[in-house]
Formats: structure tokens, C-alpha cells, sequence
């Protein structure tokens, strides 16, 4: 399959056609039609401002299951490979899902249709088993889920709904079965087809061709389409409601009315995004849900140019979102990112597919401008000044203070319904770098013991090339990134590199950010006791989680006290709770280095409760050395995992440390 020109400008568009309408239908999903129209009439846009209706903070950029199950479950397509069995999929769940935390809505077994498959996966019920009819019923099995979270994976097939609905099936399978399976590959076959099928109705017949032809959700389709054929979308949302409404499909989010709802909007826009959002938000039911299916696939359909068609008429869709996003999930480092970011890692993934060439790669810059419009997140938080994609680099208005988030910022450190885990992206020791046109300094913010962010600039201001490495911050994280321009100025990119060099502990002004990250994947990490990081796991492994994906070659170490523990230990490269090295303590009487789940080597090493050892991995390149005490234990060689943050972990038990110390490896010797 052919990779066109504008392909990846057309994933971005997607990425954006889905955030931007989950954003849109968050404040009233749920609400029936009735409701919508009686209190806020047809939606044309967001509406997060509203007191009377918005969620908590009113904030429109918020945490979202739909947003997180799309956009980290594909990371199986980076792991396993570009054609992932259902059981891949499933692992990169467990990899990345952080329990009772992040990515599912957490409703329980039974009742949640993800929360049950992942029970089902954590009791070693592998997929699709996990998400079968024959073992979690009819019910459970066809609610809306499959079809919420397959646009990242059709993303990577443009033009090829075949391949697309084939994927989205085995990524279904983890957690639906039945007529959610049908409707998953609709709806990935329709975002496939988006990027070279310019007819909304020829589009619709293909994706419903790669169904069975009596299934429900064929017949659905066409029954609405007929149905929409006299172009009145109420109309046909009434018709809907009576014959496939929540009153004949059971469970709280049924996949049948909602899948629906998504082929009203598409029939009755044509694909044209601001009509399509008014019918999809304005019927009602899983309007986050169905809002992001219909956005994802308008996007692709009419690129970017249809997103921005409204903006003549002040219908801003992408200005308020400025390409922010969250992914909340084990690998903490890429919990805060954006659109853009987002778009180009799923780009390179389909270019792969299709053998082309990647359009980025390890030496591209984290925040590049390069898609039209693209700001990554950056918007100036002193200075009354513009800031906007000025083809290719963010040009900024005048004197200001410009950044980007790359932790959890103020505004979303108390987000509602979906909890915000992450780890910053940027530590000190790493080196800033960017390119600038105009005088600028760089700059970070950083959290305080009040919680709130503190701005320290490079000392040295300039223009062109600009590099500065992140100085000592007492422990407390970084939560922005930017620059301070003294008038208007061109950021061409900025980028960082370098491993951190950073003591982390219980920073001398107190606080609670610093614990925040971390990501806790464990039982229990209290604030109230002496040691900074007293963790509690009740059964089975829980790790303590901070650093970024990007970190290669570093040794980290860390004093650990078990108290009454199975096994204590230090990770390294981690990438998620399945996907990393630790050195373990274990069974009272051995060492061992593990990679992930499995045993790279052992050795006879006593230890007691209540005395603290100090633990130590160093990483580079394949090889993998740990230490006890200062003693050599584990030298090996090992390629599975090159990069990952960092984590102590605990296995049925309790377990206290001090600090962690993280240093580059720098030496010629180590590096051999």
C-alpha cells in the first residue's frame, strides 16, 4: 500500500478529530437527547465552561479513557510487532495498565467490560478467552468498548481497511466479543479508508462489507442509512432510539445504540466535521465515546483543512486544545504529551507497515513544529502575547514566557473521575536544547514545597543554537519546559538529551509533587511515614515507577530496608510492570537479575529483614551489571530492553528507602 504525501498530516488530523470531540461530549455523557436538547440545545461547540454542566475544574483538556485505551493499547504495535496477536495486545495491557489507576474505567468484574477482561488476564485467562461471550456473557461482551479504542491501530493501515479491521479485531478480542467485534472493524475500516476514499457513502459500504452481512450491525447500517436519506438527523435519532435504543440493549454503555449514533453522524455530515459533531454530541448516550469515533474518522476524511473550516466563523476546534493530551499508565515519562507527538510515533508506525521510510527517528527533536499548526502544548503563562505555528516554527508574539508541560501541571494535578499518574520527561542533568530566532533564554518550571511551579532560566540568554543543562532542583520535579523570549522570536524546535544525573528523595521543602512523580503501581505509597518511599505490596509484584522511556545508559542505585517482604529490588530500562531489569532479593537466600518475568541469572545471597542494603544496575549498551553492597554480582548481555526509567520494587510486602541516585554512564570502561 502506497504511502501518500500527506499521510502523516493526515494522522495528526485524526489524533485531533479524536481529542478534540472526546473533549467536546465529556461534560454531558450520559445525558439522553431529551436532556441535551432541553438544557444546551445542538452542540456546535465546547461547552466545559459551563458551571451548570462542566465536570469538575471545568478543565476541557482532561484525562479519558477513551483518549488513553486508543492512543496506549497500539503500543503493541512498538512491542510485539505490526501484526500483534490478540494475546500481544493483551500483554501490552498488563505492561502498561497501572491496576485501579489508569487507562480502563475501573467498574468492576462484571460490570466493566475492560476492568472484567483485565481480571480475567491478571488470573492468567489470555485472550481472547478474556473477553469471550462464553465466559463473561452476551452482555458484558457488546458494550461499546471494542469500538473506542481501535483508530490508533487503523492509523497505521491507511488505505487499507482489510488490514485495519483485521487488527482492531484482534485488539477487540482482549476484552468484547459478538457484535462489538463487527463494530470495531467498521469503525477501523472507516478510518483506514478516510485517508484515500473521498465519498462518505462509498466509504460506508466498504467498512460494512468486511462484516457479516446479517449481523446486527449491518443491519444497523442499513436501517440508518435509509433512514437518513431525508436528511433530517432527528428524525432518524428518534428511529434509532425506538428500535435499537438503551431500552432493548442492556448493560450501561451497549455497543448497538451508540454504534448507531456514529453512523447517523457520518451519514448525515458526509464527513463534514463541525455537522457531524452537532448530530453525534447533540443525540446523546456515550457521547465522549461516539464523539471521538466520528472525530477520528472526519479528520482523516477531510484532514486538517476540515477541522479548521469553522474558524472564519469562530469555531475554533484545535485553539483551546493546543494538541494536549494524557496517558496515564506505568510508563510514566509519556503520561503528558500531545497531538503532534502523538500523530508522528503512529505515522512512522504505518510507514513501517507499508515499507516506507520513517519520516522521524531517535534524532528528531521532541517538539519540532513540522505539522501544520502543530504548538505541542506551548502556550506563554506570562506576557499578554500570541503564540502560534508559524509554518514550521512556533512563532511567538512578543516578550514572554513560553512552555510546554512535560509532568503533571497545576491545572490537572486534581483531575476528575480518571486519576493523572505520570513521571516528568526532563531531569536535571539532562541538556536542553533548541533553536531560536530572536534573543531568548531557557527555561524550566519546577514545583516547590507549596505545589506550585517556580521558573529557572539558563544565565546565559542568546540567539541561534541554544543548549543548557538542567541544574540541581532539591529534588523537585520538572514540570515545564520553554523559553523567555525579551520580544518577538521564531523556536524552531526544542529537544533534550543526555541522562539525568539527580538524587531523588524527600526534597528539603516538603511538598507533595515530588511523590507525585512517581508512578504508584504498588498497594500502598503514604505520604505520613519517616522514609520517602515506604511501599506496601499485598500480593504479587508492585513497583514504584519515575523516568522516561528515553534513558539508555545510566547506573542507578538505592538503599532498600525490606521489613517483611517476599522479595525487594531495583529496576532499571523499565517500560512498563512486564517490560524491564531488576535486581531482586528474594526468598531470603538469593540474588537474582531478572528481564521482565524471566530469570537471566542467580546466586546465593543471605539477607535479613530490617537491614539495608544497597542495591545498584548499571546499563550500557547490552550490557547489564548489578551490584549488591558494593559488590559485583550480574554481568550480562542483554538487547531486549536499550532504554527506560527507573523503579523500586516490592513482592508481598513492605519495603523503605531513602534515596535513588541516577548517574550517566560516562566512562570508556563501562561502555565496553
Amino acid at each position: 500500500m502506497p504511502i501518500t504525501d500527506d499521510y502523516t498530516e493526515r494522522v495528526y488530523a485524526g489524533v485531533l478529530g479524536k481529542i478534540i470531540a472526546v473533549y467536546l461530549g465529556r461534560p454531558f455523557e450520559g445525558w439522553t437527547h431529551q436532556r441535551i436538547a432541553a438544557e444546551l440545545g445542538d452542540i456546535t461547540y465546547y461547552v466545559n465552561d459551563r458551571r451548570d454542566v462542566a465536570l469538575k475544574n471545568h478543565l476541557l483538556v482532561v484525562t479519558d479513557d477513551d483518549i488513553s485505551g486508543t492512543f496506549v493499547f497500539p503500543r503493541a504495535l512498538r512491542d510485539a510487532g505490526l501484526d500483534p496477536t490478540s494475546r500481544e495486545v493483551g500483554a501490552a495491557w498488563l505492561d502498561y495498565i497501572v491496576e485501579d489507576t489508569s487507562v480502563l474505567w475501573w467498574g468492576g468484574l462484571g460490570n466493566s467490560t475492560e476492568h472484567t477482561a483485565y481480571l480475567r488476564m491478571k488470573a492468567g485467562i489470555l485472550p481472547p478467552d478474556s473477553g469471550s461471550i462464553a465466559l463473561n456473557g452476551t452482555v458484558v461482551a457488546e458494550q461499546v468498548g471494542a469500538q473506542i479504542f481501535v483508530e490508533g491501530f487503523a492509523l497505521t493501515c491507511p488505505g487499507d481497511p482489510a488490514a485495519a479491521a483485521d487488527l482492531a479485531e484482534r485488539a477487540a478480542r482482549v476484552s468484547h466479543d459478538g457484535e462489538s467485534i463487527h463494530a470495531a472493524r467498521v469503525v477501523a475500516a472507516l478510518v483506514a479508508g478516510a485517508f484515500t476514499e473521498d465519498k462518505m457513502d462509498a466509504l460506508l459500504d466498504t467498512a460494512v462489507g468486511l462484516i457479516p452481512p446479517d449481523s446486527l450491525i449491518a443491519r444497523i447500517h442499513a436501517d440508518v442509512r435509509s433512514w437518513a436519506a431525508d436528511g433530517d438527523w432527528k428524525a432518524t435519532r428518534a428511529r434509532i432510539d425506538e428500535r435499537y435504543g438503551y431500552h432493548r440493549y442492556g448493560g450501561n454503555c451497549h455497543v448497538v445504540p451508540n454504534h448507531a449514533i456514529v453512523i447517523a453522524a457520518l451519514a448525515h455530515s458526509g464527513g463534514e466535521f463541525n455537522r457531524a459533531m452537532t448530530v453525534v454530541n447533540t443525540s446523546g448516550w456515550d457521547t465522549d465515546s461516539n464523539a471521538g469515533n466520528v472525530g477520528a474518522i472526519c479528520g482523516v476524511f477531510g484532514g486538517l483543512a476540515g477541522l479548521d473550516a469553522g474558524r472564519d466563523t469562530g469555531t475554533d476546534w484545535r485553539g483551546p486544545v493546543a494538541d494536549r493530551m494524557y496517558l496515564p499508565t506505568a510508563d510514566g515519562g509519556a503520561c503528558v504529551t500531545d497531538a503532534a507527538r502523538e500523530a508522528l510515533a503512529l505515522a512512522d508506525l504505518g510507514r513501517r507497515r507499508y515499507g516506507a521510510e520513517p519520516a522521524t527517528g531517535e534524532a528528531a527533536p521532541r517538539f519540532g513544529f513540522t505539522l501544520p499548526g502543530s504548538v505541542h502544548g506551548f502556550a506563554a503563562v506570562d506576557g499578554a502575547t500570541d503564540v502560534a505555528n508559524g509554518g514550521g516554527h512556533l512563532a511567538i508574539g512578543g516578550a514572554a514566557t513560553v512552555v510546554t508541560p512535560v509532568f503533571i501541571p497545576p491545572e490537572a494535578r486534581d483531575m476528575p473521575i480518571y486519576g493523572l499518574v505520570g513521571s516528568p520527561a526532563l531531569y536535571p542533568g539532562q541538556t536542553v536544547r533548541a533553536r531560536v530566532d530572536g534573543t531568548a533564554r531557557l527555561v524550566v518550571q519546577a514545583y516547590t514545597g507549596d505545589d506550585e511551579p517556580r521558573t529557572v532560566e539558563c544565565p546565559v540568554a542568546g540567539t541561534g543554537e541554544l543548549a543548557w543543562t538542567v541544574p540541581d532542583l532539591g529534588g523537585q520535579p520538572v514540570v515545564a519546559v520553554g523559553v523567555r523570549t525579551d520580544g518577538p522570536a521564531a523556536l524552531h524546535y526544542l529537544t533534550w538529551d543526555g541522562e539525568p544525573d539527580v538524587t531523588l528523595t524527600r526534597p528539603a521543602d516538603g511538598g507533595t509533587m515530588w511523590r507525585r512523580a512517581w508512578v504508584p503501581a504498588v498497594h500502598r505509597f503514604d505520604e505520613r511515614w519517616p522514609e520517602p518511599f515506604r511501599i506496601v505490596q499485598n500480593h504479587g509484584t508492585g513497583m514504584l515507577i519515575t523516568g522516561a522511556r528515553e534513558w539508555h545508559d545510566y547506573t542507578v542505585t538505592a538503599d532498600v530496608t525490606p521489613h517483611v517482604a517476599a522479595g525487594v529490588g531495583l529496576a532499571a530500562r523499565v517500560q512498563g510492570l512486564h517490560r524491564h531489569y531488576a535486581l531482586e532479593l528474594t526468598g531470603r537466600d538469593t540474588a537474582r537479575l531478572l528481564r521482565g518475568d524471566t530469570v537471566l541469572a542467580e546466586c546465593p545471597y543471605p539477607w535479613t529483614f530490617g537491614t539495608t542494603y544497597r542495591l545498584g544496575i548499571t546499563c550500557s549498551g547490552d550490557r547489564i551489571r548489578a551490584a549488591v553492597d558494593g559488590t559485583d554480582l550480574f554481568d550480562v548481555r542483554d538487547s531486549t530492553f536499550g532504554c527506560g526509567g527507573v523503579a523500586l520494587r516490592v513482592t508481598e510486602g513492605r519495603t523503605a528507602t531513602q534515596r535513588v541516585r541516577i548517574t550517566p554512564v560516562s566512562s570508556s570502561e563501562e561502555r565496553q
